[in-house]
């Protein structure tokens, strides 16, 4: 997949999940950069169905509606209701192109086009949702090995390229059948068959030095059916992505409502003389729950566990401090 491509995908999200209205397929070839390169309409909407039908292979919850009984055609739009349920902890058991690119849109090689499509959604006179960038929250930044080998994946192309292993200065050049590059615990791992041991393996992107080279036919390289990517990867570190760490966390009345959906009221208390309920969450990347539940301010305390309180507790104190320094 070019670069070119996946801009346009993480615009088309960016678009769809900025504005409650449901966007026709014309209006959103005039506002998301990259359709208007189409060489013909049949070009376009052959363009826009193969878009479509990625984003809903990946989980992204796409929705199709109008906005009044006047309307003539269906819209589209992305459910957020449950796209923030699904996206604030839990990764998807596959990531490609929109999946990982979604949680990059502030990455160096995406800042420009993520904002000039909201700026021409604004001036499209499409309600925007200033809010609405919350919502997608930055894990990780791209490596520079992230989009060649996403459009080696894409392309089912085979690899190589120089590697470094944990804790040593040599370099080795794998070749290796890649089958997708997924996000685990804040890092990208790349996973496929690797041609020189003759065995699947996963590599992390940050130990791969210097150029990736594509070689051989497109359409040869197929990820195995049955495969999980993110299974591999969490195995490979010793970690079972399938078991979750249940947090206690304090919310207040009539606060935080997205807190409360996600978990399940288990009794009552007091935070600093102030009544709430006390609420379960099953979190599968506790970490990267830190910067979601910061977001509520004084309105959720995390009581357990203790490294997601004090991760939390730190995040608050650095924002304190900041806008005392002003």
């Amino acid at each position: 997949m070019s670069t070119a491509r996946a801009e346009r995908l993480v615009n088309l999200v960016l678009a769809l999940l900025s504005t409650r209205q449901y966007l026709t397929a014309e209006r959103i070839r005039g506002i998301v950069p990259g359709y208007a390169d189409a060489a013909s309409d049949e070009a376009y909407f052959r363009m826009f169905e193969r878009d479509k039908t990625e984003l809903r292979e990946l989980g992204i919850p796409l929705e199709t509606g109008r906005n009044s009984a006047f309307d003539a055609i269906d819209g589209y739009r992305i459910a957020r209701r449950d796209y923030e349920l699904g996206e604030i902890d839990l990764a998807p058991d596959e990531a490609t192109a929109v999946g990982l690119a979604v949680r990059l849109w502030d990455s160096p090689e995406l800042t420009g086009e993520a904002q000039g499509a909201l700026v021409k959604l604004r001036a499209a006179g499409v309600e925007v949702d200033d809010h609405a960038p919350t919502v997608v929250e930055p894990r990780v930044r791209a490596e520079p090995a992230f989009g060649p080998l996403l459009a080696a994946v894409q392309a089912g192309q085979a690899v190589r390229f120089e590697y470094r292993r944990s804790g040593s200065a040599e370099r080795k050049i794998r070749t290796l059948e890649p089958w997708g590059v997924v996000s685990w615990k804040g890092r990208w791992y790349v996973v496929g068959h690797d041609r020189d041991r003759g065995a699947s393996r996963c590599f992390r992107l940050s130990r791969v030095t210097g150029k990736v080279d594509a070689f051989g036919e497109t359409g040869v390289v197929e990820r195995p059916e049955g495969v999980n990517l993110l299974k591999m990867v969490s195995a490979s570190s010793g970690e079972d992505p399938s078991a979750p760490t249940i947090a206690s966390v304090w919310v207040a009345d009539g606060r935080a409502a997205g807190v409360r959906r996600r978990g399940r009221v288990v009794g009552r208390s007091d935070a600093g003389g102030e009544e709430g309920d006390l609420v379960e969450i099953e979190l599968y990347y506790p970490e990267s729950a830190a910067d979601w539940l910061t977001a509520h301010g004084p309105d959720v305390l995390v009581l357990e566990p203790d490294v997601l309180a004090k991760s939390v507790f730190s995040r608050l104190e650095a924002i304190a401090h900041a806008g005392g320094a002003r």
